[in-house]
């Protein structure tokens, strides 16, 4: 049993972090800088946008988070794809053009997916403040089948934001493989197209994976609540 619970562990934590250290990880081994590089993925994002005649969204630099807003219209890459001149910088800044594009085309799965990102962060916050009351309810009502029927309903609100953000998946790929890989084509030499199919990839996947970070609150609050 001790074997089987320390297996169950494992899987459980290989699930939440394995996602997210693959992408980080791809990332960080197609970011080395190459000086044969034109330009940085900042630079490229800017001309891709003025070339799809984008010249109205704006492009800012952030410390992290690549992502591109359709309510402010605006690419924002993290600094080190910014000013960066490696494979990654370059494909994760035509993955976020792609989304500009797709905003500009009226793709309405992005708009789709831009309503369920904004409905699971107030899901994730309901179901914690949810979690947070229970200890009150508990006291004040006394009954097991009040507290069992929140927690689960917490559970369920909490986990509904991994199936908000999978249902999200087409809209990525469709910004990596339909949008950003063609144009790259059209600017990485052949050899290192491998190397941007990866780097998409994992773009694509980014809100999947931190989206599976809610199991590890849900499992704290399990301990917390000594289920």
């Amino acid at each position: 049993m001790v074997i089987l619970a320390l297996l169950g562990a494992v899987l459980f934590l290989a699930l939440i972090f394995g996602p997210s250290a693959w992408v980080r990880a791809t990332m960080r081994k197609h970011g080395q800088q190459r000086e044969d590089f034109p330009g940085t993925g900042g630079e490229l994002a800017r001309h891709l946008l003025d070339q799809a005649g984008l010249n109205h969204v704006k492009l800012e630099r952030i410390e992290a988070g690549d992502h591109y807003s359709a309510q402010e219209k605006t690419v924002r890459l993290s600094a080190s794809n910014f000013d960066g001149k490696s494979v990654t910088a370059v494909a994760v800044a035509a993955h976020e053009v792609g989304h500009a594009i797709q905003h500009a085309e009226g793709y309405r799965p992005l708009m789709l997916r831009q309503q369920l990102v904004g409905y699971a962060i107030v899901i994730e916050r309901t179901g914690s403040i949810l979690l947070m009351a229970t200890p009150i309810v508990f006291a004040l009502t006394r009954s097991p089948a009040i507290l069992l029927a929140e927690v689960a309903a917490a559970f369920v609100i909490m986990s509904s934001t991994i199936v908000i953000h999978a249902v999200t998946l087409p809209t990525e790929f469709n910004a990596s493989f339909k949008r950003a890989l063609p144009i790259l084509s059209n600017y990485l030499p052949a050899d290192d197209m491998p190397a941007a199919r990866s780097v998409l990839k994992a773009a694509a996947f980014t809100y999947v994976a931190s989206a599976l970070s809610t199991l590890l609150n849900i499992a704290r609050w399990l301990r917390v609540l000594r289920f």
